[in-house]
């Protein structure tokens, strides 16, 4: 996860610096294009098969983690890099509010203050950081920064899921740079009207930042994807948090984003509440398979059971 979140950094910068010559519809047509062919380049090398029983759920899986991923490159054109990674490093909180609030409708979870304010302190972190953003553009790019962490809290939870039923990771991933390639190249012909559009003129800068977004991306996917089928999952949640740093290091060298006091202490908050809130998660789950045999295929520190087919 420590890889996969530097890398997901590099990748945030080569977004950032490609939406001043592309628009985000083709970022993401080229991150998916590199992905497929990277992932098709490994299958050629180390062997297997994309053949799977599980189309359902890599549907699922891509659909949403594609509609994250344009909110979050969209919002790398308006907001600065560290604030656009914390906003889309929300995704733990949303997961362990999911996973809560099915343990709660299965009558296996109580209300307790400590999770409520750890979420309510989430929230008040992201109202802190977005403070200094009182321009219409920055407000719009901070909302699609947040919609991409709940986005990608139910991405991350079916990456899991596919994991446990025992899709390996170049599999998981490449369907996902399918529907995304798919995704930007019909989000390209609808904005252009015009097929012969995609065949415009590349600059050298422009494909190194289009080869640099999907080669980053794709390693980090790899990386992920592994890191939350085999490792501890509250462990996994909590060090993607370290993006963050990384990016706020890289924008602070590339573009000189000096964050006021008040972003840092939101950043603080956001990062205290999620460890506390995936903390708190994992807690409960443990307490619960303490009291039951655990269901099988539940997921660590989760309530959640993985069931063959469920979306």
């Amino acid at each position: 996860m420590l890889c996969a979140s530097f890398l997901f950094a590099i990748m945030g910068v080569c977004v950032k610096l490609a939406s001043d010559l592309y628009p985000t519809s083709e970022i993401v047509m080229f991150r998916g294009l590199i992905g497929v062919l990277c992932m098709l380049a490994l299958l050629r090398c180390n062997g297997g098969t994309l053949r799977t029983r599980f189309a359902r759920e890599h549907l699922w899986r891509g659909a949403v983690g594609v509609a994250s991923l344009w909110c979050w490159f969209y919002s790398f054109s308006k907001l600065p890099l560290a604030m656009s990674v914390t906003l889309n490093y929300t995704s733990p909180i949303w997961i362990a509010m999911i996973l809560f609030a099915i343990g709660w409708w299965r009558g296996k979870n109580r209300l307790e203050w400590c999770f409520t304010a750890a979420i309510a302190a989430s929230f008040a972190g992201v109202t802190l950081l977005l403070q200094p953003s009182l321009h219409a553009d920055q407000w719009v790019g901070g909302l699609f920064a947040l919609g991409s962490g709940v986005l990608s809290a139910l991405a991350y939870l079916q990456v899991r899921r596919l994991g446990l039923m025992g899709e390996p990771e170049y599999r998981v991933v490449f369907y996902f740079s399918l529907v995304g390639l798919g995704s930007g190249l019909a989000g390209t012909l609808i904005a252009t009207g015009n097929p012969a559009a995609l065949l415009h003129a590349h600059s050298v800068r422009g494909i190194a930042l289009l080869l640099g977004v999907g080669i980053s991306a794709t390693a980090a996917q790899v990386a992920m994807t592994r890191a939350f089928r085999l490792g501890n999952t509250l462990v996994t949640a909590n060090l993607q948090y370290s993006g963050i740093v990384f990016s706020s290091l890289l924008g602070l060298l590339i573009w000189g984003d000096a964050l006021g006091l008040s972003s840092w202490l939101g950043i603080a908050i956001i990062l205290t509440s999620g460890v506390s809130a995936t903390y708190y998660n994992a807690r409960n789950g443990r307490n619960i398979q303490n009291a039951a045999p655990a269901a099988a295929g539940a997921l660590p520190g989760s309530t959640e059971t993985i069931t063959p087919r469920s979306a």
